[in-house]
């Protein structure tokens, strides 16, 4: 399953092996089991508390399965991050604002980290440019969590040059 908090585990395909033909009885609790852990792992082991009902219940016994299976990471998106147009200045600094987390389980310690600066892919002028970001996840939580970049994009706008000194203009004759 995906990270979400919490030990439950959906358990599917559990059938009752050796029952005598002619016999009534139903496996029961075979849909829900409990992971040893909450955390992201691999190969973790599952309980479970599946019982046996009907009346030929009382002639049989039931060993329990030892299941195991893995608990991923979830993935976290970005929301509401965005890009500054700027003027020309010879790099590709970018400044991002209002970026948050999205997807974070209630009680999990995890926070954005790098999520003010980007980077142009040119430095020159141009408009819808990339933006990369290297934003990260941050806190006590963090492993049970993978990050999606944003995708963004501004524009670079032309510098306006302005032209300075003190100037002369020769008087000439009417030609």
């Amino acid at each position: 399953k995906t990270y979400d908090g919490t030990t439950e585990a959906a358990i599917t395909g559990a059938t009752l092996n050796g029952v005598v033909s002619g016999d009534v009885v139903s496996l029961e609790n075979d849909t829900t089991g409990a992971f040893a852990q909450s955390d992201v792992g691999e190969n973790i082991s599952v309980s479970t508390a599946m019982t046996l009902s009907g009346m030929d219940a009382g002639n049989y016994s039931l060993t329990e399965p030892t299941i195991a299976a893995n608990i991923r990471a979830k993935e976290l998106t970005v929301n509401n991050a965005t890009v500054s147009d700027k003027t020309y200045d010879g790099t590709t600094g970018a400044a991002i604002t209002g970026a948050a987390l999205n997807g974070v389980v209630s009680g999990d310690v995890v926070s954005l980290a790098n999520h003010t600066i980007g980077a142009f892919d040119q430095p020159d002028v141009g408009s819808d440019i990339i933006v990369s970001t290297a934003m990260t996840l941050s806190g006590t939580d963090l492993g049970n969590y993978t990050l999606t970049q944003p995708t963004l994009t501004a524009d670079i706008i032309q510098k306006e040059l302005t032209i300075g000194g003190t100037f002369t203009v020769n008087n000439k004759v009417y030609d």
